[in-house]
């Protein structure tokens, strides 16, 4: 059986299909847009431009679900339109416009598929589990392979960015102003802010970009999915930007590294130091599934077995 997901997040908006077989998923193709609808939200309010940027890309999957006659769709959205005042208006104008059913999934909800989908073929049973997303982060604490605490935290890349930095990438002043908010947020989450969690299992755009700028950095194949705590604060200073203009060095490299995340990387490091710094962690591991195989784990294969 073959099924698409639509997952319409606060960086990009993604169509990934799968095939669904004896309990097993198979990725065959994805396609993706930066879009950064989080960018299109002032005054907490999701702006008309970013309601017709998500109907243009929903309008361009449609025709490709189409051509290949995919019917099996499920398209949910997270923080982007689920944070915001207006999220029923925005939600039923795309709906409205583009025909695809559109789900928002709460905080707790995407913080589940996140766990299911990034554990289900995952050694280490003990930890925490963090997934940065555009403007929002979720965090979910485990042992013996059963969730102990789950939250979403409305902090992201993104959000971080539009909000604190000025120019392309944050400055040392700007990261201290994102820091301190991150903080007063782990402050908040009272079951996690004096937790100690040795291991981080990372999944989204965030830890994916910081996988491929550790493994060029460090020297390290492309298939190494391991990042020591340590590289994260190495890899911000680099970056850090107290000048008006990046050096040309470092803007080839991320435009070669992560040409689409240019603007968010450094702000999502910030994030994932900052949570890693608290938690006294050791080391990252980057996870290749997250919400899309989590939500087909838990609603459609769980359902055939």
């Amino acid at each position: 059986m073959i099924h698409g997901i639509i997952d319409i997040g606060s960086s990009t908006i993604r169509l990934a299909i799968y095939k669904v077989d004896n309990g097993a998923l198979e990725l065959l193709i994805k396609k993706k847009h930066t879009v950064g609808l989080a960018a299109y939200i002032q005054d907490n309010v999701m702006l008309p431009e970013g309601i017709q940027k998500a109907c243009e890309v929903l309008a361009e999957f449609k025709v490709f679900l189409s051509n290949f006659n995919i019917t099996n769709v499920v398209a949910f959205t997270t923080a982007a339109l689920r944070n915001v005042e207006n999220s029923k208006e925005a939600v039923a104008e795309i709906i409205h416009h583009t025909g695809i059913d559109i789900m928002v999934i709460s905080g707790d909800e995407e913080a589940a598929f996140d766990f299911i989908g990034a554990t289900h073929a995952m050694e280490a049973k003990d930890g925490i589990l963090i997934d940065i997303g555009g403007a929002s982060t979720e965090l979910v604490s485990y042992k013996d392979g059963a969730v102990l605490s789950m939250i979403s935290m409305p902090i992201g890349s993104l959000a971080m960015h539009t909000k604190h930095v000025k120019g392309l990438l944050p400055s040392k002043e700007e990261e201290a102003t994102i820091k301190n908010e991150v903080l007063l947020e782990l402050e908040q989450a009272v079951a996690f802010k004096n937790g100690l969690y040795k291991d981080i299992c990372g999944i989204g755009g965030t830890f994916k970009g910081a996988g491929k700028l550790n493994n060029e950095l460090f020297s390290l194949p492309d298939s190494n999915q391991k990042i020591q705590v340590p590289c994260i604060r190495q890899m911000i200073d680099q970056f850090e930007c107290d000048s008006e203009a990046i050096s040309n060095d470092n803007l080839e490299l991320l435009l070669k590294v992560v040409p689409e995340r240019i603007k968010t990387i450094i702000p999502g490091l910030i994030i994932l130091d900052t949570l890693a710094t608290q938690f006294q962690s050791e080391t990252i591991t980057v996870s290749n599934s997250g919400v899309r195989e989590g939500y087909l784990y838990d609603k459609v294969l769980k359902k055939k077995q």
